[in-house]
């Protein structure tokens, strides 16, 4: 059950120190505090709870302050919970009228906090801090022009940066041989909880485990094996998976599903998954198929080809970026690879839709531009960024110059990838659940923009400063 409490922001004189004193308003969580939207934080977080049944929940501003400290800090959850209940400053950001020295809620409630705040609504409260700090707390929408679109609605203004990156998940390298070691392996553990619960007849595998892991073992330790003893030893543990996967379900005929708890049922459907694609793979000689499972722990990661320098494939889930004002936002997430180049219309409109009018550019590499993209921005006036097609004409010397300064500034959008993996955990999601990987991948932009923010603010107050000094000295 949640109760909406009230909203009012305890001020900082007001905030209760066991000894004495009061808090700094330039400090970073006190600035944050007046940054985010809490009524709206309030409002999805209600949207995921009874009102009226079960016992009372902790306060949304409590949930998303804590998921916030956690990507933003780079804590795990059992630190994030040490940390809050340590910071005067990080108790006041959640929203507390005066200093708690004891832990305010288990690390468990982590899960569920991010649970809680899907990856759509992270999205839409970045969206909501960018348009307060452009002074459009409630932008209008507008209305699509009738007519032709040229000649109707405000000029195009603006330019929008697009690009995709992908988060790599927290997994092991996979390869086909270790990952039926694996099944083999989960399988094995079923067979023993199953095996304890029936009559205990006969064999427990039809196999030798300790050659079975030999044979896995002979073929892992190798640094370069042969192809034909690799392709041996996946028969070896194809064959093993399969008996176990009959036993299994002879086991669950006789003692039911109950027999297995939640989790191992579910991980017994990925490893059937599994087994009948790599049985696919192995019958057609391939090492490609659709969906393909790379973690038994993850079954939902994917792999993406990025063809990046050392690294071809990337697991994990891929993001469709835009940059504008300096601000990065999510126009598409998700666990299956797809092409960015379909996601150009939809972030070009729903800029329309924030800024009222179109962009006047949008800058992105070379697979932006299809036919379909191509067209709409002709119809649009958008000039979409690269070389122009058809033979060079009068003024190509102008659009060669137009194109190299579109690439140099297309480069912010490289640079906020860097930012956000290096810095703010991008570059390995460490949550294993999909919606709430997704979730933290959303908030680690978030992060990222409110702290660009601040930088902002800090560098223009600055920069006023310095020129507030030098128009004295001019009058002196």
């Amino acid at each position: 059950m949640y109760r909406k409490r009230d909203r009012a922001q305890v001020t900082l004189d007001d905030f209760i120190l066991p000894f004495g004193g009061k808090l700094d308003a330039n400090n970073r969580w006190a600035k944050l505090s007046r940054l985010m939207p809490w009524d709206f934080i309030e409002d999805v977080y209600a949207e995921s709870m009874c009102p009226d049944n079960g016992a009372g929940a902790i306060s949304a501003r409590i949930a998303f302050g804590a998921i916030y400290i956690n990507e933003n800090e780079g804590l795990s959850d059992e630190r994030t919970v040490e940390h809050i209940a340590e910071n005067p400053y990080m108790q006041y950001f959640l929203g507390l009228h005066e200093f708690v020295e004891t832990p305010l809620f288990d690390p468990s409630m982590m899960v569920h906090f991010r649970k809680r705040f899907p990856a759509e609504k992270i999205e839409e409260i970045n969206r909501r801090i960018f348009a307060a700090a452009e002074k459009k707390a409630d932008p209008p929408e507008a209305d699509p022009p009738d007519g032709d679109p040229s000649e109707a609605g405000p000029p195009n203004s603006g330019k929008l940066v697009l690009d995709a990156t992908c988060a790599p998940a927290d997994i092991r390298y996979p390869s086909d041989l270790s990952l039926l070691n694996e099944a083999r392996e989960n399988t094995e553990a079923m067979i023993e909880m199953l095996w304890k619960q029936g009559k205990r007849e006969g064999h427990k595998t039809r196999y030798r485990r300790k050659k079975a892991r030999s044979q896995y073992l002979s073929i892992a330790k190798q640094k370069k094996p042969r192809a034909a003893k690799v392709r041996k030893a996946i028969r070896n543990q194809l064959s093993y998976v399969e008996r176990n996967l009959e036993d299994i379900g002879r086991h669950l005929t006789l003692l039911g599903v109950e027999a297995l708890r939640e989790r191992d049922l579910a991980r017994l459907i990925t490893i059937c998954e599994l087994y009948r694609q790599q049985r696919a793979m192995f019958q057609n000689r391939s090492h490609q198929c659709e969906h393909r499972i790379v973690s038994l722990r993850q079954p939902h990661v994917r792999p993406m080809v990025r063809g990046k320098a050392g690294k071809r494939f990337e697991f994990g889930q891929k993001l469709a970026l835009s940059v504008v004002g300096g601000y990065t936002f999510i126009e598409r997430q998700s666990f299956e690879n797809f092409n960015e180049g379909v996601s150009l219309i939809e972030s070009v409109e729903r800029y329309r839709q924030t800024h009222g009018c179109y962009p006047e550019a949008v800058q992105a590499d070379q697979i932006y531009r299809n036919r379909e993209n191509l067209s709409f921005c002709k119809l649009h006036g958008i000039r979409l960024s690269g070389p122009r097609l058809g033979r060079p004409g009068k003024d190509a010397q102008r659009d060669h110059a137009l194109e190299y300064r579109d690439r140099c500034e297309r480069n912010i959008i490289e640079g906020r990838n860097g930012m956000a993996k290096r810095r703010f955990g991008l570059g390995l999601i460490m949550a294993v659940l999909p919606e709430t990987a997704l979730t933290e991948a959303a908030l680690q932009v978030l992060c990222m923009n409110a702290r660009i923010r601040l930088l902002l603010r800090r560098l223009f107050c600055a920069q006023l400063y310095h020129f507030s000094l030098a128009f004295t000295a001019d009058f002196q």
